[in-house]
C-alpha cells in the first residue's frame, strides 16, 4: 500500500484517536499501535470508557478501535467498518453472465488497468478487480487517511465471503492521496479506465451503512480540471457515477450515459477514441 506519511493537506475531517476494546488481546494491542503510528494519531487507554466520554476526554471526533483482530471507526454518526457491500451480489451476477452497468460503461475486460479515484469502502474496486483478473490491476485512491487505512486492512484480512472474492480483494492497491495530485503524477495513458464516484461524498445517498462515513470524507466536487487530467491518464475511457438526471454529465463533458431504466444512478462515459474523431 502506498501511504502519505505527511498528512498535511489531506482529508482530516476531525481529530482521531486510537484505542482497543475493554479487554484487548495481544494482536489487538499491536494492531492499535500500528494504526496510531501510520495515521500519526494518539494511542490512548480505553479505561472502560464509552466512546462519548473518550471523545470528550481527548477532544476527538473519531475513535478508531482495534478489537478481535479487526478495525472499526466510531464517528459521531455511528460505527464504520469494512464490508464488501453490494460487490458480493454484483460479482455473483457477473459470474452468472448478467450485465453490470459499471462494467458495461467502462467496457472493462481481463487484463485492464483501472484507477478508482474515489475509493470509499471499495465496493466498485472489488467488482473491477474481479473482472480484470490477475493479469489486470486496480488502484483505489482515497484522501481520507482513516478510511483508506480501514479499507486497506479490510481488503487484506477479509475472510467471510466466497472464495472468489477473498482471492480478489488483496490484489487491490490502496493509495492514500488526493486524487488530483495522484493523477498529476501519472504518465499519459497509464490506466485503461479512470473512474469517479462523487455520489459517495454526498448525503443524497440514503444508505444507513454509509452515514457514519460522512465525518471521514471531504465532499469536494469534480471539476473540469480534474476530468482533463483523468482524460490524459486514461487510455480508453473516463467514467463517472452520478444521479441519473444529474446535469454534471453534460457540464463535465460526459457524452454518453449508461444505466438501468429504473436505476437512480447512471454512468457517464468519455471515450477517448470517440473524442478523437
Amino acid at each position: 500500500m502506498i501511504w502519505k506519511r505527511n498528512l498535511s493537506g489531506f482529508c482530516k475531517m476531525g481529530r482521531t484517536i486510537v484505542t482497543t476494546s475493554h479487554k484487548p488481546d495481544n494482536e489487538s494491542v499491536e494492531i492499535a499501535r500500528q494504526a496510531a503510528e501510520i495515521l500519526q494519531a494518539e494511542l490512548v487507554e480505553r479505561d472502560r470508557l464509552p466512546f462519548t466520554r473518550l471523545r470528550e476526554k481527548y477532544n476527538a471526533e473519531n475513535v478508531l478501535v482495534a478489537a478481535r483482530g479487526q478495525i472499526t471507526i466510531h464517528t459521531p454518526s455511528g460505527e464504520c467498518f469494512f464490508h464488501p457491500s453490494m460487490s458480493v451480489p454484483r460479482v455473483k451476477a457477473i459470474r452468472q453472465g448478467r450485465t453490470d452497468h459499471m462494467v458495461e460503461a467502462m467496457a472493462l475486460k481481463t487484463g485492464d488497468y483501472m484507477l478508482d479515484c474515489t475509493l470509499g469502502l471499495g465496493a466498485d474496486s472489488v467488482v473491477a478487480a474481479f473482472v480484470v483478473g490477475e493479469s489486470g490491476k486496480v488502484v483505489g485512491v482515497e484522501a481520507a487517511a482513516e478510511l483508506a487505512y480501514l479499507v486497506k486492512c479490510g481488503l487484506a484480512g477479509y475472510r467471510e465471503g466466497p472464495k472468489f472474492l477473498r482471492e480478489v480483494m488483496p490484489r487491490i492497491e490502496v493509495v492514500h492521496d488526493n486524487c488530483e495530485q495522484y493523477l498529476l503524477a501519472q504518465p499519459e495513458n497509464s490506466f485503461d479506465i479512470v473512474y469517479f464516484d462523487p455520489m459517495f461524498r454526498y448525503s443524497r445517498r440514503k444508505s444507513s451503512s454509509m452515514e457514519p462515513l460522512r465525518g471521514l470524507v471531504k465532499p469536494d466536487p469534480l471539476n473540469s480540471r480534474l476530468i482533463k487530467e483523468a482524460f490524459r491518464v486514461a487510455k480508453r475511457r473516463v467514467v463517472m457515477k452520478e444521479n441519473s438526471f444529474s446535469k454534471e454529465f453534460a457540464e463535465l463533458g460526459f457524452t454518453r450515459v449508461i444505466g438501468g431504466r429504473y436505476s437512480p444512478v447512471a454512468f457517464g462515459v468519455i471515450d477517448k477514441q470517440e473524442a478523437a474523431r
